[in-house]
């Protein structure tokens, strides 16, 4: 067959030239034609599938693995609280124990007469190392020592609670009552308000010359914030039961009779300390009319005016009462646990907004 005869073949149109086929041949023929592109369309579908399948396994993968992070992360906090509690269990279990084990202050000291100090450190509170409850506590057990030869108030504070200052007073006027070992206060830094209530039940009292003494007063101190509630468009709603149950409500009005009343509680509690220094001092104290005034005086000052009986210090006292020169510390020991608790129950308290129950009145150094 020429070219040209096949270029004609080429060309002929299959539906009207060409040879003659059975319906069924020409099904075959284009299926046969279609065939390939099905197979490229199923191929095309499943590799998508896969591809699919793949991704989500993909997601599945990533998901597990956070799960199983923060789970890694949940399980570490909860060691570490489980570790922190531990620690804190046995921390007190060891203070606890080795209290018991340790005895009282002093108990472990060499024998021999010495001077039994009981500290005074800091504000006289209920919550605090200088409570009513610590200090009573270590003038019993310096008092009852046998070879105890006097009672050491060693006292740097700035006063507190007039409740505590009190009962501190009342038991060393009590021991003092019985006779038999002598009270002696010896002032550091600041002996004043509240401090000085207890010192001045002491059969003695010495001070630096620098030391500052006195502080005879009573002091209630807040702030009045009406007006400038009033300026700001705040609402103050306070819902009491009695005329006068919210009188030290800072944001409220203090009414004339009502500054009258609380000055007259304030005079009567003035009264108490004054009376008590008188008790505790006696004769001893000069007729200055300045002295229950609430001034605060220097130690060379305090001697000069009957407040203190002498210029001294702790070693000094030691060493002019004793040929060997002794001093034991009978103040209890402050528990760590129990610290970091009270300590940490008073935040809780401060951010939830819960009311102490402090009183309002102080003898303190402002």
């Amino acid at each position: 067959m020429s070219d040209d005869d096949q270029k004609r073949g080429d060309s002929q149109d299959p539906w009207t030239q060409g040879p003659e086929r059975t319906p069924e041949q020409a099904r075959e023929e284009r299926e046969a034609r279609k065939a390939p592109r099905g197979e490229a369309r199923a191929e095309s579908a499943e590799t998508l599938r896969e591809r699919q399948r793949l991704q989500q396994m993909e997601m599945m993968d990533r998901w597990i693995g956070g799960v199983l992070t923060e789970q890694r992360r949940s399980r570490r906090w909860k060691l570490f609280f489980r570790f922190l509690f531990s620690a804190l269990i046995l921390a007190s279990l060891s203070a606890a124990l080795f209290s018991l084990l340790a005895g009282p202050p002093g108990s472990g000291a060499p024998a021999g007469p010495h001077l039994g100090v009981v500290k005074v450190r800091g504000v006289i509170d209920s919550e605090s190392p200088a409570s009513a409850e610590r200090i009573v506590t270590g003038l019993k057990r310096a008092w009852e020592a046998e070879e105890s030869q006097a009672v050491v108030l060693h006292i740097d504070s700035p006063g507190g609670s007039p409740v505590q200052s009190q009962r501190i007073f009342d038991e060393i006027m009590r021991l003092r009552a019985e006779g038999g070992k002598p009270i002696i206060a010896v002032i550091e830094d600041v002996g004043a308000s509240g401090a000085y209530y207890i010192a001045a039940a002491a059969d003695e009292i010495l001070v630096a010359p620098a030391s500052l003494v006195g502080s005879i007063g009573v002091i209630s101190a807040s702030f009045g914030f009406e007006e400038a509630m009033e300026r700001l468009g705040v609402e103050r709603r306070v819902f009491a039961a009695g005329d006068n149950k919210a009188f030290l409500d800072p944001f409220s009005e203090l009414a004339p009779e009502q500054r009258q009343f609380w000055q007259s509680v304030l005079a009567t509690t003035h009264r108490q300390f004054i009376d008590a220094v008188r008790e505790g001092r006696g004769d001893r104290l000069s007729d200055d009319e300045r002295l229950f005034s609430g001034l605060v005086w220097s130690g060379e000052q305090a001697v000069a005016l009957g407040l203190v009986d002498g210029i001294g210090s702790l070693d000094g006292l030691a060493r002019e009462r004793l040929p060997e020169p002794k001093v034991r510390d009978y103040t209890p020991r402050l528990d760590p646990f129990e610290r970091f608790s009270r300590q940490f129950g008073r935040v809780a308290m401060e951010w939830l907004g819960v009311p102490r129950a402090d009183s309002p009145l102080r003898y303190q150094l402002p």
